[in-house]
């Protein structure tokens, strides 16, 4: 794992991690970084730079997405289920094995503080307080949901490998289908500062005005077009990770600048 300046781009600490995959990675509330790889969860201590924990009992070590819920609890998305783990107690406190759709693909919360699953088949709302399924959303354009982000306005938007779309919260309802994402793999999600939309597929990075669903451009240049996670904001910019390399994007020019230690210099020299 690597620390790195989000203004310059300099890399400012390396940190080796068990696995050589990583999945995602959150920030608890007093500043430790957990570590979700294919290999188990990790903690960080960024003082120091070292691993603090390793090893925890989770329904599967293939972990795929991380987040803080409102209480501070950390949730942990496996491709076997969900776990929720104290940050400061470095305990498991509860599992939910028989997720309904198996895998946690993808996590978010909602304006309420309850937690939305990405699974194989929709979405699956979670009780934070005791880890019990309120709501399933079923046939959505899609059927596996891959990213979850919360809008502006408090609505989730929900990438597919078919569709970008839009969910209300409140009632599960589908809300909308983003017409010009129609038939595109949705791999990421995120907003910027100035509520625009980024969206990365298997082919490229869009970015979208979520109030009309217009295009507002696609990005050229990154290391491949297979866009795999997305860090909107950070340094004025809009971190890309590809499956051939980081990249940024300058949110005042929105020009792509392939990141030299990160890229594969094959690609895109």
């Amino acid at each position: 794992m690597v620390r790195i300046d989000p203004e310059t781009g300099q890399v400012q600490a390396r940190i080796p991690i068990p696995g050589r995959t990583i999945e995602a990675l959150t920030q608890d509330r007093v500043g430790r970084i957990w570590v979700g790889t294919y290999n188990g969860l990790v903690r960080v201590d960024p003082r120091t730079n070292t691993v603090t924990a390793q090893n925890y009992a989770l329904p599967s070590n293939r972990v795929l997405d991380l987040l803080i819920d409102t209480r501070g609890f950390l949730w942990v998305g496996t491709d076997r289920g969900l776990a929720m783990i104290s940050p400061d107690e470095g305990l498991l406190m509860t599992t939910l094995q028989y997720l309904p759709g198996v895998s946690a693909n993808a996590l978010a919360l909602d304006n309420n503080g309850h937690l939305w699953v990405g699974t194989l088949d929709g979405l699956v709302q979670v009780n934070t307080a005791n880890a019990y399924p309120m709501r399933r959303v079923q046939g959505l354009p899609g059927q596996a949901v891959q990213a979850i982000t919360l809008g502006p306005h408090g609505q989730l938007w929900v990438g597919t490998p078919d569709a970008l779309l839009v969910v209300d919260p409140q009632t599960g309802s589908l809300v909308r289908t983003v017409g010009i994402m129609q038939r595109q793999n949705v791999i990421s999600l995120g907003f910027d500062s100035s509520r625009a939309l980024w969206v990365g597929t298997q082919d490229t990075l869009h970015k979208i005005n979520p109030y009309n669903g217009a295009s507002l451009g696609q990005v050229r240049g990154l290391p491949s077009g297979r866009v795999l996670s997305l860090a909107p904001g950070v340094g004025n910019k809009v971190w890309v990770g590809t499956a051939e390399g980081l990249a940024w994007v300058s949110l005042t020019t929105g020009y792509a600048t392939p990141h030299g230690d990160f890229a594969n210099p094959d690609i895109w020299n």
